[in-house]
C-alpha cells in the first residue's frame, strides 16, 4: 500500500500531535500510511523521559510536554519535520528496525547533499563531524565523550500505539541555532547542535524536505 505524502507548511506543534493521535486512534488495517512534512514555530518539546532540569533557560520560548520517546529538543523555522504515520504490524517492522529505517533515511538525505552522517550507539538521531562533515571516514568515539567532535543535525522520537507509529524525525536545515544552547539537547549536557547551513551546505528547506520525504517513502514502504 502506497504511503501518502502531505505537505502541511508551518503548523502548530500541539495541534499536529493531536491530529496524529486522532488519526492513529481511528485508523484500521485498510488505512494508508501517511507522511506529514512540516515546520514548526519556536518550541521546546519534552518527551516522556524528559527532565525539566535539561531546560536551562527557556526564556520566551514555549515548552510543551509530549508523548513521544526521548528527552528535550527544539523545533523552529528552518527545520524539516517529518512525521510518518505507519502501521508497523502491517509493514512487519519491529520498533528497533523502524528506528533504524528512520535514521537511514536521514543518512541518505545527508549523503545526497555530500554530507556523511553518523549514528552514536545509545543516542538516537544523526550526527555529523563538525570539523569535516564531508569526510567519508568511519567515525570512532574518542575518549569518554561519545560525541567528541560531533554535532547533532537530526533528532528522532516516536510513539507507538495500537502497533502504529507516529511522531518522527527533525532535520536541521537553516535555523537560528541559539535556542539549542539553552537546553541539554536530548538530555546530553554540552552536546553541540548544527544544521546544513552552518556546515556549508546551501540547500533550501523545500529541497531538503523533498529529499528526506522521498528517502522516507523509499525506506518505509514494505
Amino acid at each position: 500500500m502506497a504511503m501518502v505524502v502531505q505537505r502541511l507548511g508551518q503548523v502548530d506543534y500541539a495541534d499536529t500531535v493531536a491530529a496524529m493521535q486522532q488519526f492513529t486512534a481511528a485508523r484500521d488495517s485498510a488505512t494508508p500510511d501517511l507522511l506529514w512534512i512540516c515546520e514548526h514555530s519556536s518550541q521546546y518539546t519534552l518527551g516522556l523521559a524528559g527532565k525539566k532540569e535539561h531546560i536551562l533557560a527557556a526564556g520566551g520560548i514555549p515548552v510543551t510536554a509530549t508523548n513521544r520517546g526521548g528527552q528535550v529538543t527544539y523545533h523552529g523555522p528552518g527545520q524539516v519535520v517529518a512525521y510518518p504515520l505507519v502501521d508497523l504490524q502491517r509493514a512487519g517492522y519491529y520498533v528497533k528496525e523502524y528506528v533504524y529505517r528512520l535514521e537511514q533515511a536521514v543518512l541518505q538525505t545527508l549523503a545526497a547533499v555530500g554530507v556523511t552522517g553518523h549514528r552514536v550507539p545509545g543516542a538516537p538521531g544523526i550526527y555529523v563531524r563538525l570539523a569535516d562533515p564531508f569526510s567519508h571516514a568511519r567515525w570512532v568515539a574518542q575518549g569518554e565523550d561519545p560525541f567528541n567532535g560531533l554535532g547533532k543535525i537530526a533528532a528522532l522520537g516516536i510513539k507507538v500505539s495500537r502497533h502504529c507509529a507516529y511522531h518522527g524525525v527533525a532535520l536541521n536545515v537553516a535555523m537560528d541555532l541559539e535556542p539549542f544552547s539553552r537546553i541539554n539537547p536530548c538530555g546530553y549536557a554540552g552536546l553541540q547542535t548544527t544544521d546544513l547551513s552552518t556546515i556549508g551546505v546551501s540547500v533550501t528547506w523545500e529541497e531538503a524536505a523533498g529529499i528526506l520525504g522521498q528517502k522516507l517513502v523509499d525506506g518505509l514502504t514494505p
